[in-house]
């Protein structure tokens, strides 16, 4: 078989692509450009394209499909070559479709929480060596890559995102999968340069709820208002499972769950994550994994790569970063540190990165959610913003955004990374939130700077 990947340096496109190759199949791809660790992990299995750039020629009769990427664009020469020869395109959403389409699908959705419960979910069943495919936003410990398809596994378990699908299709991701189980973690409006208002976000999970196979299970969130709500509400002939924060306890800055009167200590802290442990339980419950089984082994559970991930750590300062960007999981992960290390200082970073995040008209939904961090640096580069094609933001606007006083707001990444590694930082905590990187800071740099 072979397949070709337009816009093959995606987080979820090279992984899918890999998981082709170990497969078996014939892979190319091409890309205008492709950064770590995307590139690093495609020459490893010899699958980088040799040049950057698009080429026609790349597109030709012996191939079986063409998968399409959501960072191509509708006029990409290729793809235009594709349709006009009309070569089998898929979505990388419509190709996971098709190979699962005979299989259990188990579908994991929400604005927050959907990678960190879907990597949950995959630590369990690895622990207890169960067969199933898979497509998790994150990389793992324990597994190669984030994407797994076989011939023989009776169920896939796969992440939701909401987002577009691809440039010539503008369905959200996770209305393709059409789930025989569901969860839904939370929502929070998010993405407005796809959906505009709040009621239109909101649309596309009743939606979701609605594409639930008949007699399935939705699992969700009772302690979020609106997911409460619509799965209530929801007239789909399926089973329901509502689920909230465990009985747990923390102590000596150690979370433990309490399961029938025993104690299961955690690697992994904040209510946030409770919740999703909660919910991934009730999942594996459903793959007759039970609750003694599944505690047992989420036990050693580390968390996803740049989900409140420990970078560095000593006896006084623990250095952490996280995905974290909207203003839900700004809020939440800030929560989950100072409930963790109630007698120290904290930290908190936030880079404004995406679309929504530095659109004026979005912005105030940031309001108060840096409030409980104790030292509040805020970042964003005025150069993201010209590219996105938004009006300027000042620092003005974004501190009334916050409606902080003591928040300090930075456009030069370096002089806040200074500003830093000055600091004291006996008895306090450092929280990076970011779904880039600063512009460049190394965390692992970093922390050792102030780690010293």
């Amino acid at each position: 078989m072979k397949v070709h990947f337009i816009a093959i340096g995606g987080s979820a496109m090279h992984n899918l692509a890999i998981a082709l190759h170990l497969k078996g199949a014939i892979v190319s791809g091409s890309d205008d450009e492709i950064f770590e660790p995307s590139k690093g992990r495609l020459k490893k299995y010899g699958l980088l394209p040799e040049k950057e750039g698009w080429d026609e020629a790349n597109i030709n009769s012996d191939l079986n499909a063409v998968i399409l990427g959501m960072h191509a664009r509708a006029d990409n020469p290729e793809l235009l070559k594709a349709q006009a020869m009309g070569l089998k395109i898929f979505s990388y959403p419509e190709y996971l479709y098709e190979h699962s389409k005979n299989k259990k699908r188990i579908v994991i959705g929400g604005s927050h929480g959907k990678t960190t419960i879907t990597a949950m979910i995959l630590h369990v069943l690895n622990h207890y060596l169960v067969n199933c495919d898979y497509m998790v936003g994150a990389q793992l410990a324990g597994f190669d890559v984030m994407v797994r398809l076989s011939d023989d596994a009776p169920f896939m378990i796969l992440e939701g995102d909401e987002y577009l699908t691809s440039p010539i299709d503008h369905r959200p991701k996770f209305h393709l999968y059409l789930p025989d189980i569901a969860l839904l973690s939370g929502i929070a409006w998010d993405h407005i340069n796809v959906f505009p208002t709040f009621e239109n976000y909101v649309e596309q999970f009743k939606i979701f709820i609605d594409l639930i196979s008949e007699g399935g299970a939705l699992i969700y969130c009772s302690e979020d208002e609106i997911v409460n709500q619509i799965s209530l509400s929801s007239q789909k002939n399926i089973r329901k499972f509502p689920y909230a924060v465990p009985e747990h306890m923390v102590e000596n800055g150690i979370t433990s769950v309490i399961y029938q009167g025993k104690k299961f200590p955690l690697k992994v802290f904040g209510k946030h994550n409770l919740m999703n442990l909660n919910g991934a339980r009730l999942v594996c419950n459903q793959l007759a994994i039970p609750d003694e089984m599944f505690f047992s082994a989420i036990q050693s559970f580390k968390g996803a790569s740049k989900r409140l991930e420990l970078v560095k750590q000593n006896n006084v300062t623990s250095i952490y970063k996280d995905f974290a960007h909207s203003p839900s999981k700004l809020t939440a992960t800030i929560h989950a540190v100072k409930e963790q290390f109630p007698k120290r200082v904290l930290v908190a970073c936030i880079e404004l990165h995406t679309f929504s995040s530095l659109s004026q008209q979005f912005l105030e939904q940031y309001k108060g959610c840096m409030d409980s961090a104790d030292e509040k640096f805020v970042y964003y580069n005025p150069h993201s913003i010209s590219l996105k094609k938004l009006p300027p933001l000042d620092k003005d606007n974004v501190k009334a955004a916050f409606d902080n006083e003591e928040l300090r707001v930075y456009t030069d990444s370096s002089i806040m990374r200074n500003d830093l590694v000055k600091m004291k930082w006996e008895n306090k905590n450092l929280l990076m939130m970011s779904s880039g990187n600063f512009d460049g800071i190394d965390f692992d740099e970093l922390a050792s700077e102030i780690i010293k």
